[in-house]
């Protein structure tokens, strides 16, 4: 599988970090081993996992001689942040669509975190209401740059498409070369699932090297049956792209959404208490949308036994700390409380 056929650019700090998580295994009172891949740690604009997807888009995209950028997300998106940091690394312009997807946000959700970040790479931003059609609204953005005389490029929601998710199918192939060098063997790779290229990207990469080694992803945004078909189109999709076909079986697609609470980008005490335990046991930051509930998820299944002690168990940190920052309201820290 030689990735280097397809255009792309090298920003990202590669390989990621493989670290162990023996004091969060400890709080827990045993379990399986636990490991943290570090996306956080991929370098553009505080990091994160749309930075891997971005090397391949931006490198379509300057191969086809872009000079702008499009894309779309909530508004704190830790994609559309990675994005505008890449523009600015590139000299490009940088439009962001918002959804408004949180009822009710508050000033610090609006104006901090990741949106802060995004005018300070000098992004341009639109927003839209909850429930728009924001493919159609990246579309028009882009005639309309057209014919002012720009060339831009549209990137999906997430970076999620086939271009996109090499990223992960990357990531894949970098997972099991640090395992090997390190004499590991995962039982199950976790990880937060919402735009489907993280998940597809890794499914695909592993399955390609007869790895053998499932993947659960644990869904933020949509039922189960509708996140498991999302990943498996774009899995299947990814692998057709790479010209390795019928790699990908629908039985290989796992997502857990029982943790979603009540919605996308709404905190939950599972959540709440996740991000504090691996802030106090591991010096680690979590974001409250995507890891965090990602990681309750991880937490809940080992407290009721889901795994043994023998498995060991890869947590992929997709990143997004930043978005912290837009939930000071809503998250609650107790100074006094000792996760040790």
């Amino acid at each position: 599988m030689l990735l280097s056929r397809f255009p792309r650019l090298h920003f990202a700090h590669l390989p990621t970090p493989l670290e162990p998580m023996d004091r969060l295994r400890q709080a827990l009172g045993g379990g399986p081993q636990l490991w943290v891949k570090r996306d956080d740690c991929t370098g553009l604009g505080m990091g994160g996992n749309k930075t891997r997807k971005l090397e391949f888009l931006c490198g379509e995209a300057r191969a086809l001689g872009t000079d702008t950028l499009i894309t779309q997300g909530a508004v704190q998106s830790n994609h559309c942040r990675q994005t505008a940091a890449a523009a600015a690394l590139l000299g490009m312009e940088c439009h962001l669509l918002f959804e408004n997807r949180v009822q009710h946000p508050d000033q610090n959700y609006l104006n901090s975190g990741n949106v802060f970040l995004d005018h300070l790479f000098g992004a341009q931003i639109e927003e839209h209401p909850a429930g728009s059609n924001m493919d159609a609204a990246m579309q028009q953005t882009a005639e309309r740059l057209t014919s002012e005389g720009k060339r831009p490029y549209v990137i999906p929601g997430g970076g999620s498409n086939p271009v996109g998710a090499l990223g992960y199918v990357n990531c894949a192939l970098e997972c099991i070369s640090q395992a090997n060098q390190r004499n590991l063997v995962f039982d199950q790779v976790i990880h937060a699932t919402g735009s489907a290229g993280t998940q597809a990207g890794l499914v695909v990469g592993f399955n390609a090297m007869n790895a053998n080694l499932p993947v659960l992803g644990i869904g933020v945004n949509a039922a189960q049956e509708v996140q498991e078909q999302r990943v498996f189109n774009l899995a299947s999709a990814t692998a057709d792209f790479l010209g390795a076909e019928n790699i990908v079986q629908a039985s290989d697609i796992v997502a857990n959404c029982d943790y979603i609470g009540e919605g996308y980008g709404i905190p939950t005490g599972g959540m709440q208490e996740a991000v504090l335990l691996l802030a106090r046991t591991e010096g680690l930051l979590f974001d409250p949308v995507y890891s965090g509930k990602a990681l309750a998820g991880m937490i809940d299944l080992i407290r009721r036994g889901h795994y043994s002690d023998d498995d060991n168990l890869l947590f992929v940190h997709t990143g997004g700390s930043a978005g912290l920052f837009g939930y000071l309201s809503s998250l609650t820290v107790d100074s006094s409380q000792d996760a040790s």
